[in-house]
C-alpha cells in the first residue's frame, strides 16, 4: 500500500468517526424533544411508570391536546404570543437595519459613540435591570400590563444584538458602489436603503428573526414581570397553570410544550434555506 492509499484511507477513517460522533450528538441534542412527542400520546399514569415507553399500557391517546387547550386557554395565549412575537420581531428588524446602515456608511463620532454603546450593552444581564425595570415602569409610569409596553421592551433589549448583525453584513457583503448608482439614477437615500440594501439583506433579516422570534415565543421571565393579568397571558406563562402544589399533570404539560414549539418549527422550516445562505455569504470571493 503506498502513500496516498494510507493516506486516503486514514481520511474515511476519520470521516467515519466523525459521522459517528455527529449522529451521537444529534440524538442527545434531539432526544428531549422525542420524549415530548413520545409521552405526548400518553395518560398520566403511564407517563410516570414508564417515561421511556413507546406506548403505554393504557393505549394512544390524544386526550392531553384538548385539555391542555382548554386549561391554558389557549387560543388566546397563542394570539397573545403571536401578536408579541411579530410585533416585536418586526419592529427589530426594521429599527436594527436602518441603524446598521446610517453607522456603516456615516463616519461620525456619534455614529462610533452609539455603536460602542450598543456592543458594551450586551454584555449587561437582564436580571441585573429586573428590580429597576418593574419599579419604574410599573411603580413610577404605571404602564405595566400592556401588550405594547413588552414589544417595546423586547426591541429595547434586541436591537443591539440585530445592529451588531446588520453592521457586519451591510459592511461585508454589500458594496458602496451599488449605492452610488443608485444615487446617480436619482434615488433618495431612504429609496436607496428599502430598494437596494434591504433586499440584499435577506439572509442576515432571516437570521434575526429565527434567533428573536425564537427568544421572544419562549421567554418567561419578562412577559412575567410586565404581564399580571390572565387575558395577556403568553403560553410560557400559561403553561404554568399545569404545575400544582403537590401534583402535576406531565401529560398536559408536553402537549402544551409540543404546541408551543410547533410555530417556531414551521418558521425555522420555511427561513432555514435563508439562513444557510447568510452563513455562506461572502465565504468565496470573485
Amino acid at each position: 500500500m503506498n502513500e496516498s492509499e494510507k493516506a486516503l484511507q486514514k481520511k474515511r477513517i476519520m470521516h467515519f468517526i466523525m459521522l459517528i460522533v455527529l449522529i451521537i450528538l444529534f440524538f442527545l441534542f434531539i432526544s428531549p424533544f422525542l420524549l415530548v412527542v413520545i409521552n405526548v400520546f400518553k395518560t398520566k399514569a403511564d407517563i410516570t411508570s414508564n417515561p421511556l415507553a413507546l406506548i403505554g399500557k393504557h393505549g394512544f391517546t390524544v386526550k392531553n391536546f384538548p385539555e391542555a387547550m382548554r386549561k391554558m386557554d389557549f387560543w388566546k395565549v397563542f394570539f397573545n404570543s403571536l401578536c408579541i412575537t411579530v410585533f416585536s420581531t418586526v419592529l427589530t428588524i426594521i429599527f436594527s437595519a436602518m441603524a446598521g446602515f446610517v453607522i456603516v456608511r456615516n463616519k461620525w463620532i456619534a455614529c462610533t459613540a452609539l455603536f460602542s454603546l450598543m456592543i458594551a450593552s450586551m454584555v449587561i444581564p437582564f436580571q441585573v435591570l429586573m428590580v429597576p425595570l418593574v419599579s419604574v415602569y410599573g411603580g413610577i409610569f404605571g404602564v405595566l400590563n400592556h401588550r405594547l409596553t413588552l414589544i417595546l421592551l423586547h426591541v429595547g433589549f434586541s436591537v443591539s444584538m440585530a445592529t451588531f448583525m446588520f453592521h457586519g453584513a451591510i459592511h461585508t457583503n454589500i458594496p458602496l458602489e451599488l449605492e452610488e448608482a443608485a444615487f446617480l439614477d436619482g434615488c433618495s437615500r431612504w429609496q436607496t436603503f428599502w430598494k437596494i440594501v434591504f433586499p440584499l439583506l435577506t439572509p442576515t433579516i432571516a437570521t434575526v428573526a429565527i434567533i428573536d422570534a425564537m427568544a421572544f415565543w419562549n421567554d418567561y421571565l419578562l412577559p412575567s414581570l410586565v404581564l399580571q393579568k390572565k387575558e395577556l397571558y403568553t403560553i410560557p406563562i400559561a403553561t404554568q397553570s399545569f404545575y400544582g402544589t403537590y401534583s402535576t399533570d406531565i401529560g398536559l404539560v408536553m402537549a402544551a410544550l409540543l404546541l408551543a414549539m410547533l410555530p417556531i418549527l414551521i418558521l425555522y422550516v420555511f427561513l432555514q434555506r435563508y439562513i444557510v445562505k447568510g452563513v455562506t455569504s461572502g465565504a468565496v470571493k470573485g
